[in-house]
C-alpha cells in the first residue's frame, strides 16, 4: 500500500511535463501536489513567463484547491524536473501561511527517500500575520 507521500509524489510527477507554451511561457518544470485536511489531492505545475507574472507549482496546486472550495492543506510536496524534492519559495510559504490559522502545521516533504518533513511554521517562525487570525 502506498503511503501519502508516495501518492503525492506520483500525482505531481503525472502532471510534470516540461513544455514550451509560447515564445514567452514555459510550464511544468516543477510540479506540486497537496492533500487537504478533507483528504483531497490537488496538483499544479509551475508557469514561467517572460514578464515574471508566472506561478509556482505550489501556488498553482493551492489555486486548484481553492477553486474546488477548500483552503486547508495537510501536506504538500514540490518535485523538481530531475525528480528531486524542492522547498517552497518565500512567496509560496507566505501564501500558505495566509490560508488559515492552522497553516503553520502544514507538513512539507523535504526528502522523499527518508520521508523527512518540516512544518511550515518552522520555515516562517514568528509570522507577522498570526494576530489577525485571533480577531
Amino acid at each position: 500500500m502506498k503511503d501519502i507521500w508516495q501518492r503525492l509524489y506520483e500525482a505531481a510527477r503525472r502532471v510534470q511535463k516540461p513544455r514550451v507554451i509560447s515564445p514567452f511561457i514555459e510550464a511544468g518544470g516543477v510540479a506540486a501536489a497537496l492533500v487537504t485536511k478533507a483528504g483531497n489531492i490537488y496538483v499544479g505545475v509551475c508557469i514561467d513567463t517572460a514578464c515574471t507574472l508566472g506561478m509556482c507549482a505550489e501556488r498553482n496546486a493551492i489555486a486548484n484547491m481553492i477553486t474546488n472550495g477548500e483552503c486547508e492543506i495537510d501536506k504538500i510536496v514540490a518535485v523538481m524536473e530531475d525528480g528531486s524534492i524542492g522547498s517552497p519559495c518565500g512567496a509560496c510559504r507566505e501564501y500558505m501561511m495566509q490560508l488559515s490559522p492552522d497553516s503553520g502545521e502544514t507538513e512539507i516533504l523535504t526528502d522523499y527517500a527518508s520521508r523527512k518533513t518540516v512544518r511550515l511554521k518552522e520555515l516562517i517562525p514568528d509570522w507577522w500575520g498570526s494576530e489577525s487570525f485571533k480577531r
